[in-house]
């Protein structure tokens, strides 16, 4: 349906992730990684990669983000910096200003703030 030149992306097993927050945990800090990262719990804070972010379906993240292709499916309370990709699926919601080479959002997702597209 939608032509996203990431599509590897989204194609990602649970397997692929060298880590996960699960569902049960709440963090609050400075998240910093450099492999495949996915989020289902809750996370206050700021998230800084150089790799890939998934934000699960039930996850709720209230912090400014930094990565290079960032998968929302959840609910996002800040500003996201996708280097390569932001893509907000119809379960997603952001609050906040997004910014990267490609934005996709999806029928049925929420956005709320500025978007910007780098060339």
């Amino acid at each position: 349906m939608f032509d996203v030149k990431d599509t590897d992306f989204f194609d990602l097993e649970e397997e692929d992730f060298d880590t996960i927050l699960a569902s049960d945990i709440t963090f609050s800090g400075k998240i910093k990684f450099t492999k495949p990262f996915m989020i289902r719990g809750n996370v206050n804070g700021s998230i800084e990669a150089t790799s890939d972010l998934v934000i699960d379906s039930n996850a709720v993240v209230n912090a400014g983000i930094s990565a290079s292709r960032v998968l929302v499916r959840g609910k996002v309370e800040g500003n996201i910096n996708g280097q390569d990709l932001i893509f907000v699926s119809s379960t997603g919601s952001v609050n906040g200003d997004i910014s990267a080479k490609q934005v996709v959002l999806e029928p049925g997702s929420h956005f709320s703030g500025k978007c910007t597209m780098q060339g």
